[in-house]
C-alpha cells in the first residue's frame, strides 16, 4: 500500500472512531458501503481500533470504548464538533474573575482560544491546559495537583479534590463522557469524575460541554446530577430537537 492508501486508511479509522461516539454506534456493512471498502476491511479496523482502546465491538459494528484514553487519541476524535463548542464557550469565558476548567479535550481547546485577560485565575487539573494557559497575559494558571491518572493525564486522587474543593469559582467548565437529561453526566471511571464534583460543588455555574455524542449515552461512574449544572453546550443547534429532553429539564441551551 502507497502513502495514499495509507493516509486513506488513517482518515477512514479516524472517521470510524467518530461514527462509533454516535449514540446508535457504527455498523460494518453500513460503513463499508459509505467507505466504498470490504466489510472485511472494516472489520480489520474495527479489530485494531479495538486494540488500540479506542472503540468497543458490538455484533455487527462497534460503539465508543468506555475506557479511559490518552489525551492524544482524545483529541483527535469528533474534534470539529469540540472547536464549535470550543468557540461557543469562550464568549462564556469573562475578562476577570475565578473560573475552573476540566481535564478534557474539549475543555483544552477552550483554553487554546483564551487570550489576555483583565485578571482571569483559571484552575484545572489539566497539565496540557495549564501549560497553554501559563504564558497568556493577564490569566493567572493553577494546576490542582494530585496523582497524575496514567492514560488520562489529568490529576486525580485526594490532593486534587481538596485542592479543587478549597476555591470558589464564578463558573466552571466540564465535559461529560455520557451526558442523560435525567440522571446528568458521567465518566469512565470514578477517579475522574471526583474532581469534576469538587469544582462543581463550589460554582456559581455549571457549563457542560458535551458533543452530541455524548447524548443520551451512559458512561461507567456517575459525576454531576442533572441539577448540578445550568448551561449545555453542544456543536448542535440551540434548535435541535436532540437538545429537547435537556431543554424541557429547564437547561439553558447554546
Amino acid at each position: 500500500m502507497g502513502l495514499t492508501g495509507n493516509l486513506d486508511a488513517q482518515r477512514r479509522r479516524e472517521e470510524l472512531v467518530e461514527l462509533a461516539g454516535a449514540p446508535e454506534g457504527v455498523m460494518i456493512e453500513a460503513a463499508a458501503e459509505q467507505f466504498g471498502v470490504s466489510s472485511m476491511t472494516i472489520r480489520r479496523d474495527l479489530l485494531e481500533l479495538e486494540a488500540e482502546g479506542l472503540i468497543r465491538r458490538v455484533r455487527g459494528g462497534a460503539t465508543a470504548s468506555p475506557r479511559a484514553r490518552p489525551f492524544d487519541a482524545r483529541r483527535a476524535i469528533r474534534a470539529s464538533a469540540k472547536r464549535t463548542i470550543a468557540e461557543k464557550a469562550l464568549r462564556l469565558v469573562p475578562p476577570s474573575g475565578t473560573i475552573a476548567l476540566d481535564a478534557s479535550t474539549t475543555i483544552s481547546m477552550l483554553a487554546s482560544m483564551i487570550g489576555p485577560r483583565d485578571g482571569l485565575a483559571i484552575y484545572t487539573n489539566s497539565f496540557e491546559t495549564f501549560q497553554i494557559l501559563h504564558p497568556v497575559d493577564g490569566v493567572t494558571a493553577v494546576l490542582s495537583g494530585g496523582s497524575a491518572e496514567p492514560t488520562t493525564g489529568s490529576f486525580v486522587g485526594p490532593i486534587a479534590r481538596r485542592s479543587l474543593g478549597s476555591i470558589y469559582f464564578d463558573l466552571f467548565f466540564a465535559s461529560a463522557d455520557g451526558l442523560d437529561a435525567a440522571d446528568g453526566t458521567s465518566e469512565v471511571s470514578p477517579e475522574e469524575a471526583d474532581p469534576k464534583l469538587a469544582m462543581a460543588t463550589n460554582a456559581t455555574t455549571v457549563v457542560v460541554c458535551a458533543d452530541s455524542s455524548k447524548l443520551g449515552r451512559r458512561s461507567v461512574a456517575r459525576a454531576l446530577e442533572s441539577a448540578d449544572y445550568s448551561i449545555l453546550i453542544t456543536e448542535l443547534d440551540p434548535d435541535d430537537e436532540a437538545l429537547d429532553p435537556f431543554r424541557r429539564a429547564g437547561r439553558q441551551i447554546h
